[in-house]
């Protein structure tokens, strides 16, 4: 295979996401085998350069409908030294104040999005990267979902999905370290660090037990056991949460496990490396010391404190079940330092989530 074609899409023009975007494109650290192509607004691109003072130049590239001949366009403008950018942005985004809820960075954010899912499902590019959106200025704009990973699986027609956290081998050494074990114990390493899937997502923590079923974390463990397969691992051990303190205490803080999480774990068993349901206190332990490659988690919370606790700048966001691949860094639009020389943003977990999809995509060639 050549060069990987990455869509990056430019997320809240607001945010951080313009600035991460051109000092990743900026860095020795960017992948060799990675070319990309920024969906996003021309003038804010420019902007973020001069903001952290980056010599790159940015050239506007025109395109078929479907992504006809864009390789060659994008791969002529790469060579010449510049970064390609395709802009569905309306004039307006350009002004959207910095930091501040707006329409106008809603809807661009949100039109950089689908122009991205087009041009990936139609065999365009190779993957989509994308910079964090605002959900408030998303809905400002009138486009009603809880998040990026529910608009790709409305735009791919895909039932299901999860949204996974993904934290590399290299992240895990110093936690390791730091709970007193220097290595992990001969056998239990899996071989590219540890990934957590959600059953739920963006809703309420009051919501979560009505919108468990058995069906639901059966599919999260069938999805999770699919990327640690297509990623090349061959023992594919997953560990599935509890929903309640000490696992339910077998029901003295609740019956979620008997009732829901158990069968979905016993029905999986006999096809997968599984089990559960554990207390995710001492689940998650395990899992960083090497126990398990996967973990299914319950709800929002229980899965991305841990991971950005231990790995916020390295963990990749990663949405399984799509006929697409889809990254992005873990971290959000971050108004409050958005767009302040003195305050810069660290280009760390957007260059992870590059690195991610350049892999994913390779491997699938």
């Amino acid at each position: 295979m050549g060069s990987t074609l990455l869509a990056i899409t430019i997320g809240d023009v607001a945010g951080i996401g313009p600035e991460v975007i051109v000092r990743a494109l900026d860095s020795a650290e960017f992948p060799r085998g990675a070319v990309p192509l920024v969906i996003g607004s021309l003038p804010v691109l420019q902007r973020a350069a001069a903001l952290v003072g980056s010599p790159l130049l940015f050239r506007r590239i025109e395109m078929a409908a479907d992504g006809t001949g864009l390789r060659g366009r994008v791969s002529d403008v790469w060579s010449a030294g510049e970064i390609p950018v395709c802009d569905p942005c309306g004039p307006d985004v350009a002004e959207a104040p910095a930091g501040v809820i707006s329409a106008a960075a809603g809807d661009a954010a949100y039109r950089c999005l689908i122009h991205a899912v087009e041009l990936a499902q139609a065999r365009a590019v190779d993957a989509i990267v994308t910079a964090p959106l605002n959900k408030e200025s998303l809905h400002l704009a009138g486009h009603h979902y809880p998040g990026h990973t529910e608009i790709l699986a409305e735009r791919c027609g895909v039932a299901e999905f999860a949204m996974m956290l993904h934290l590399p081998e290299p992240a895990l050494t110093p936690v390791r370290r730091l709970l007193g074990r220097g290595a992990v114990e001969a056998g239990l390493a899996g071989t590219d660090g540890v990934s957590i899937v959600h059953v739920t997502l963006h809703t309420s923590v009051a919501s979560v037990p009505g919108l468990l079923t058995t069906e639901a974390v059966t599919e999260k463990i069938r999805l999770m056991d699919q990327f640690l397969s297509s990623a090349g691992n061959v023992r594919r051990a997953i560990g599935v949460c509890a929903l309640n303190p000490h696992g339910g205490e077998h029901g003295l803080f609740g019956n979620e496990e008997q009732l829901v999480i158990e069968p979905a774990v016993a029905h999986c068993h006999s096809e997968m490396n599984v089990s559960g349901p554990f207390p995710v206190d001492t689940l998650i332990r395990r899992a960083v010391l090497g126990e398990f490659d996967g973990v299914v988690a319950m709800y929002h919370d229980q899965g991305h404190i841990p991971i950005k606790l231990i790995g916020f700048d390295a963990a990749v966001n990663i949405t399984l079940g799509l006929p697409l691949i889809r990254t992005s860094p873990t971290h959000g639009t971050a108004f409050d330092r958005a767009w302040r020389a003195d305050r810069p943003a660290t280009a760390a977990g957007m260059l992870e989530a590059i690195r991610m999809a350049e892999k994913m995509a390779r491997r699938q060639t």
